[in-house]
């Protein structure tokens, strides 16, 4: 039975934490350790945690919030310490059934990929898909897409597939993988952290990503995330990660198309503050989203 390393980052996760853990530890699959790597949460989040007694619970804590790519890593590399061949890269705010580890593996052994993905349902609706495999996307500056997103579910996308691109909401990746590839690139404190290591996996070419329809896991969509001021206004952290990030993402892959694409940005982060009811119209935010997008230069 081969070792997997859950590796989950947790920030003020209370809400959510446990039925989580209890969703982890009644896995047919018996064989894995979860590393919890703690960015300096504020709630009780540890206090619920610390309730389980599972020995394969690992609670790594962080003296601050270090971002979500850079606690990634400091899993897996302990998940590779303790002699884990695959990492499993899950958020906390999903839910899912016993056997989600055990097909997770099936599902590569029978499409001899490197690394798979389910099919992810909202768990405020679970008829309507968040992700049912994704794909880059050139026209969009390389953006992936999630085919089906709030679409109903009546198994339209129940074929098995090869895919480009999925969510580290849940990825198993070989250690394979990250040997080839590298870590998570640190300078994503948050958002294009997945994004960046997948189209780095696309470009290598070496290893293959599948979707696996048969399995199923439900996110708590926006539960732990603060990209929206309201129902439509999204929020300044989330503005200035994305457009910064966007912006270092095209000058790592370095080809004319992404140049120009990054001079394309400029103007149409202004035109959607003029005319997009998501943003707030005021000095502050225009200044923001100039400010950002020069930030991402400095990465």
């Amino acid at each position: 039975m081969e070792k997997i390393g859950v590796v989950t980052v947790l920030f003020n996760s209370a809400k959510v934490i446990m039925p989580f853990i209890e969703c982890v530890i009644s896995q047919q699959h018996t064989k894995f350790n979860i590393y919890i790597i703690d960015n300096n949460s504020q709630d009780n989040s540890l206090e619920i945690i610390s309730n389980f007694t599972d020995s394969r619970i690992r609670l790594i804590r962080n003296d601050s919030n270090i971002g979500v790519a850079a606690a990634n890593n400091i899993g897996i590399k302990n998940a590779f310490k303790d002699n884990c061949s695959k990492v499993l890269l899950l958020n906390n705010d999903i839910e899912f059934s016993s056997n989600l580890f055990s097909g997770l593996i099936q599902a590569q052994d029978l499409y001899g990929c490197s690394l798979v993905a389910p099919k992810i349902m909202f768990h405020s609706n679970k008829d309507i898909i968040w992700y049912a495999g994704g794909w880059f996307k050139k026209i969009n500056g390389f953006l992936p897409f999630h085919r089906g997103l709030k679409e109903k579910d009546i198994g339209q996308f129940n074929t098995p597939v090869q895919v480009d691109y999925a969510s580290t909401c849940c990825l198993l990746v070989n250690k394979e993988v990250i040997e080839d590839i590298g870590f998570m690139d640190e300078k994503y404190f948050v958002y294009f952290d997945d994004t960046d290591f997948l189209f780095r996996v696309f470009l290598n070419d070496k290893h293959k990503l599948w979707y696996s329809p048969n399995l199923v896991l439900f996110h708590k969509v926006g539960s732990l995330s603060n990209s929206f001021k309201g129902k439509k206004v999204r929020g300044d952290f989330f503005l200035q990660q994305n457009i910064k990030n966007h912006v270092y993402f095209l000058r790592k892959i370095k080809s004319l198309y992404a140049y120009f694409f990054i001079i394309f940005l400029f103007f149409k982060n202004n035109l959607r503050y003029i005319f997009s009811s998501s943003m707030k119209k005021n000095f502050a935010t225009f200044l923001l989203v100039n400010k950002s997008y020069f930030q991402g230069f400095k990465l």
